[in-house]
């Protein structure tokens, strides 16, 4: 049986080695807040998270916003099994088990039809797990939750456009450059993490739901920054831009 205490200190764990390849990633978590929060403009905001993870996003958030409604959505049993032993208690968050690539996701959300629009809608490191065609329908479903004003906020590694492949690489240096500076290279990474996960017997039976729903994370060419951009004009939004950036870690804007 996963007990909360578990659950908390892997999660503490998935949040070091997280940090082995995004060295402002708390930073990163807080401008998507500041963001959240300005658009807002209330101190309970509807807010969707997509490709949740295991909460580290929406539990920020919440922390931010303790009045929020968070709705956090992924497809990865464990780390939805994490979340739940860990979060499952706190107000005002709500975990939605659903494949994104899956129009069903919206629906599976339970806001009922008539309601206002949802506040915003965040996301980090998930989304490059989508191709093109995947990313626009997801962006043209947000268009259609988002009430008139409201945002979606996406952090990510983004390179900029098909047609600068040196500048992308200096770019992508400047990045590993800060990790080596100020996180090292000596923690633990994600293969080493999920390695462990497989290992513990706390985690068993999370470990055989996540290996009977096989999540493909293949995507031939991750969507460039101008492809996001393009996909959410395409979609609906009004506007959509980059509001924060080191490297090619960015915080994506598109205001519906």
């Amino acid at each position: 049986m996963l007990t909360s205490t578990q659950a908390r200190q892997w999660l503490d764990r998935w949040d070091r080695q997280q940090e082995f390849y995004l060295a402002d990633r708390e930073e990163r978590f807080t401008v998507i807040g500041d963001v959240v929060a300005a658009a807002a403009n209330r101190p309970d905001p509807v807010v969707v998270d997509l490709g949740a993870g295991p909460g580290s996003l929406s539990v920020r958030l919440l922390h931010r916003l303790p009045d929020a409604e968070v709705i956090a959505v992924d497809a990865d049993p464990m780390l939805l099994g994490l979340a739940r032993a860990a979060y499952g208690s706190t107000r005002g968050l709500r975990i939605v088990e659903h494949d994104l690539r899956d129009a069903a996701w919206v629906p599976a959300l339970g806001r009922p039809d008539g309601v206002e629009g949802v506040d915003a809608i965040v996301s980090t490191t998930a989304l490059h797990w989508l191709t093109e065609p995947e990313l626009g329908a997801l962006y043209r479903a947000c268009a259609g939750l988002l009430r008139p004003g409201g945002v979606l906020v996406d952090g990510d590694n983004l390179r900029e456009s098909a047609d600068r492949p040196r500048l992308d690489a200096l770019t992508k240096h400047v990045r590993d450059a800060r990790i080596e500076r100020t996180a090292g290279r000596d923690r633990e990474d994600w293969s080493a993490w999920w390695e462990a996960v497989a290992q513990a017997p706390e985690l068993a039976e999370l470990t055989d739901a996540r290996g009977a729903r096989p999540i493909d994370h293949t995507v031939p060419q991750e969507p460039t920054l101008d492809d996001h951009v393009r996909l959410l004009r395409e979609a609906g939004f009004a506007e959509a831009g980059t509001v924060w950036q080191c490297g090619d870690d960015r915080v994506l804007v598109g205001v519906r």
